[in-house]
């Protein structure tokens, strides 16, 4: 596994993603992921908090430096909590939740989130503007509005699908109505 290779595909994404929403300062943005599948094994069976490391860090930078929040999902095992700053979680009255993800319950890359994020704290239930899903893990029950597909040239992190999602206002009216 070139880890060189999977920090440039993912600083590109991240910038890509971060184009295509849009966002404000202050909105946040999801990210999932297996170290497993970017091995190329079975989702849970190795997980690698290195490349967690790499991915997560290379993220939360990106992020920081354009104001927006990281939100690191973590696995099934702790019902896909998410790890997220505690400012974060204050400013959206979030209800925080007593678990420390690992490697074994929690997953690579809220792990690493752990160690990364200035004052990191547990939440169970978060709507933010986008996200990036690293191997089939299924952030969609953290975005909120209409979800609309990002694409990119990077199909791949390492051997793991790569998916992004923006979200977009809702339309309503019918046909009659005006949108911008």
């Amino acid at each position: 596994m070139n880890l060189k290779q999977i920090e440039k595909d993912v600083q590109q994404i991240t910038l890509e993603l971060l184009n295509a929403a849009n966002l404000k300062p202050y909105e946040a943005v999801v990210i999932g992921g297996s170290t497993s599948e970017i091995a190329g094994k079975f989702l849970g069976s190795n997980t690698n908090i290195e490349v967690a490391r790499v991915i997560i860090k290379k993220i939360v930078e990106i992020l920081k430096d354009n104001n927006i929040y990281p939100v690191i999902q973590s696995c099934e095992h702790i019902n896909r909590a998410l790890v997220v700053e505690e400012e974060y979680a204050i400013k959206h009255n979030l209800e925080q939740v007593n678990v420390v993800p690992i490697e074994s319950a929690g997953g690579g890359f809220a792990t690493a989130a752990m160690e990364i994020l200035d004052n990191p704290v547990v939440v169970e239930h978060v709507g933010v503007q986008a996200g990036i899903d690293i191997g089939d893990v299924f952030i969609g029950m953290h975005i909120k509005g209409v979800g609309v597909v990002v694409r990119s040239d990077i199909k791949k992190i390492g051997e793991a699908n790569l998916s992004m999602i923006r979200t977009r206002k809702k339309l309503i009216g019918g046909d009659r109505s005006k949108h911008f």
